[in-house]
């Protein structure tokens, strides 16, 4: 990898997001960060931060991600939120595959993405066959090198209250006691903690089609400590 390098990140605002941003910026190696969103983010406003408002991020063509080397996607909803399936595909697998294509298009070279544990595009279950099916169309890209992160339960404070979320949270010390063996990868982790390893991955710049599940990334953080 180049000594000075421009992330592109999308989803700064979301869980996950937010900490990949501080990684980012604590990062050296990161001489520029380019985020594009709905919104001003007011914290971080480092001189290497460059944000951008967008609308609409189905907008966005090669010609906004060029410049850039690496690509850090955290975006993602929830089918309660989006309001119907149809608009979760939208959301999470129409809009990550046309700007991971303009990316591409562009001349990025690596892709790191949040997907989810199970990811399976043949699965019968409709979330987990959207992740499988964003997974297996990003991997036709031309990118040098694309991270796929799955983690499962993400533990951290959102911005946004869900309910249900919240509960699973209460549980998770609990249900993590029970995922031993082949069903470690659905041990909960903290969003602070992958946020972290997506840049971690990134400055590793493994070429190919790269998978990370829960023991991947706790031995990427592990070690870095």
């Amino acid at each position: 990898m180049s000594t000075e390098r421009t992330a592109i990140l999308l989803g700064a605002s979301g869980m996950v997001g937010g900490f990949c941003l501080r990684a980012l910026v604590d990062d050296p190696v990161y001489t520029r960060v380019m985020l594009f969103g709905r919104r001003q983010l007011p914290a971080l406003t480092r001189a290497k931060v460059s944000q951008r408002i967008v609308g609409d991020l189905a907008t966005l063509t090669a010609a906004d991600f060029r410049g850039g080397q690496d690509l850090f996607i955290g975006l993602g909803t929830t089918i309660r939120k989006a309001g119907s399936q149809a608009e979760f595909r939208r959301i999470d697998v129409e809009l990550p595959l046309h700007l991971t294509t303009e990316a591409a298009k562009a001349g990025v070279e690596q892709l790191v993405m949040v997907s989810s544990v199970g990811a399976d595009p043949r699965s019968k279950n409709f979330y987990i066959h959207t992740k499988g099916e964003l997974e297996q169309e990003v991997a036709k890209l031309p990118f040098k090198a694309v991270h796929i992160l799955r983690p499962s339960l993400l533990v951290g404070k959102r911005a946004e209250f869900r309910l249900g979320e919240k509960a699973v949270m209460t549980m998770a010390p609990a249900l993590d006691l029970l995922t031993i063996g082949p069903l470690r990868k659905y041990h909960s982790l903290r969003a602070e903690t992958v946020g972290d390893a997506m840049v971690r991955i990134a400055r590793q710049g493994n070429p190919g089609i790269n998978i990370y599940e829960y023991s991947d990334i706790v031995r990427l953080t592990a070690s870095a400590a």
